[in-house]
């Protein structure tokens, strides 16, 4: 059994679909963070057999964009920890709005013609995220 030390000031992602724990590293930026940093993949779970996991020791780890860990997986649990103490532990779900998370990939879409515009996709009673804009449906694979 391999032993990961607990963090004392910082944020665990818990809970993260296995295997996909390094994709949510890159896309979070969380690689040009100057702090430790655990990636633990396929852990077991009682919740769901096997799971990710990421801790994040340091203070800027608090400051993690909510919206994409949920698109990319909502069944994460984000679980603050302040003086070796949970502080808050939060159960993510899907956005109802992503603002310039993904890009809308219709090249008719105002977006790809006006680069100020924010890219904007709102969730529908379907489950599916369309552009605000064009309609263009997004695919969750799509980051």
């Amino acid at each position: 059994m391999i032993n990961v030390d607990s963090i004392e000031n910082g944020v665990v992602l818990d809970h993260i679909k296995p295997g996909t724990s390094l994709r949510i590293y890159h896309l979070l930026g969380l690689d040009k963070l100057d702090h430790t940093i655990a990636v633990i993949q396929n852990a077991r779970s009682t919740k769901y057999g096997r799971k990710d996991i990421i801790k994040i020791e340091g203070e800027e780890a608090l400051n993690l964009n909510l919206d994409m860990l949920g698109f990319l997986d909502p069944n994460i649990t984000i679980i603050r920890i302040q003086g070796g103490r949970v502080i808050d532990k939060r159960q993510l779900s899907l956005p109802e709005t992503l603002v310039n998370i993904v890009r809308c990939k219709n090249p008719r879409c105002i977006t790809s013609i006006e680069e100020e515009i924010d890219h904007i996709f709102k969730l529908g009673e379907n489950g599916e995220y369309r552009c605000v804009y064009c309609e263009e449906r997004l695919s969750r694979s799509s980051l």
